[in-house]
């Protein structure tokens, strides 16, 4: 009887990280073989515009396990119609591997998520779910619910404890698109998808008119964070037509602030160093502030936009001294577009339709006594940036 691993997934693309979870999942659960399946319709998310065609997310696959002598890619999901649930696809498999054990592979948050996949009590007959799981994670979270889906399912699950590369595909599409990703997929990976076209890797993105911009730069973004964006780039245009910046820039602005925010601080770091950014002390302590930094960047090397749409992107999270208006326009409305909501934001909005530099004045100020609550640093520009607004407001 064969032990055999089945880990599905998207694959778009497939990266190094999937590489090296499926070495340790097949070391530490002594597997004979391990089955990665790429799915045609994955139910818990849609694939993001774009996604390149089923066949070639087979084709990557195949590349990039293709150093794995116990990995075999399966296409039993993309030749079925529908939705690719694993429960139809246990089914399959068990036809075809009547005696073997077999070990369903994945992460945490699929784990969590278990009881609303369909047909949970289906693949919990068929398989033993193995969790990857870093030594970060909440064990106690990951514990309760384990004991839950056994006395629910009667649900076998194993704990593997894996230091994987943690990066998302969301990440490493945006990378891609960067140009900034040869660290992140197999070489053979890299060269079909550039063969190909594909994630924009070889695209020219530079002076893109403002509907494709928003087309291609929302691809690059975790799906929650889309509306966010849009928000933030209308409320920028019409802060702009009221207070007499450039509307345009101040949409672009909008729409590219945070092009960079799917990245982990690892990525951010990477991205720094793909383009000789240099970085202080307190930067690289703080690798999660770094997404205005880099997104200015971004902005100007990959989409071309004007030194004015890249400053106001490069100061939209910590401000500066001697903000100028459409700076701050961006700043407020990445604070308070309408799908924020937060303690003070219905007054930092009415500040903002009255005066900037009193809804700024606020808007600071909640941020350093959120920093200090939480025993945060405070980076210099912020500081900067209140002490330069005092100064206005008491010259007025």
């Amino acid at each position: 009887m064969a032990r055999i691993g089945i880990f599905g997934g998207s694959f778009n693309p497939p990266h190094l990280g999937h590489i090296l979870a499926v070495r340790e999942f097949r070391e530490k659960l002594s597997l004979d073989r391990i089955l990665l399946i790429p799915a045609a319709t994955p139910p818990h998310k849609m694939l993001t515009a774009n996604s390149p065609a089923a066949v070639h997310r087979l084709e990557m696959t195949r590349l990039a396990a293709a150093e794995l002598p116990y990995a075999e890619v399966s296409d039993i999901e993309l030749r079925r119609e529908g939705a690719s649930y694993t429960a139809d696809t246990l089914d399959e498999l068990r036809a075809i591997y009547p005696e073997d054990e077999f070990f369903l592979l994945m992460g945490t948050d699929m784990f969590l998520s278990f009881e609303t996949w369909y047909h949970p009590e289906r693949i919990a007959a068929q398989a033993t779910v193995a969790v990857a799981h870093r030594s970060a994670d909440n064990a106690q979270q990951l514990q309760n619910c384990a004991e839950r889906l056994k006395k629910t399912l009667d649900l076998r699950a194993v704990f593997v404890e894996n230091e994987y590369l943690p990066h998302s595909s969301t990440s490493v599409r945006a990378l891609l698109a960067f140009q900034a990703a040869e660290d992140y997929v197999a070489p053979t990976v890299m060269e079909y998808i550039q063969r190909n076209d594909l994630y924009f890797s070889r695209d020219d993105l530079k002076g893109l008119g403002f509907d494709r911009l928003q087309e291609v730069s929302l691809c690059l973004h975790n799906k929650k964070r889309v509306p966010h964006v849009i928000g933030c780039s209308d409320t920028a245009e019409r802060l702009a037509l009221k207070y007499g910046a450039n509307p345009t820039d101040a949409k672009r602005a909008g729409i590219l602030h945070d092009v960079t925010k799917a990245l982990n601080g690892q990525e951010q770091l990477k991205l720094c160093e793909h383009y000789a950014m240099i970085l202080s002390n307190f930067e690289r302590m703080n690798p999660k502030l770094l997404h205005a930094k880099t997104g200015a960047v971004i902005a100007e090397q990959i989409f071309g936009e004007n030194p004015a749409v890249c400053d106001a992107i490069r100061w939209h999270t910590t401000g500066r001294a001697n903000m100028n208006v459409l700076e701050q326009i961006v700043y407020l409305a990445d604070y308070m577009e309408p799908n924020r909501a937060f303690d003070g934001v219905d007054e930092l909005r009415r500040l903002t339709e009255e005066n900037l530099d009193d809804a700024m004045y606020l808007g600071l100020t909640m941020t350093m006594e959120q920093l200090k609550a939480n025993r945060r640093d405070i980076d210099k520009n912020t500081s900067a940036a209140l002490h330069w607004l005092k100064e206005r407001k008491q010259s007025r």
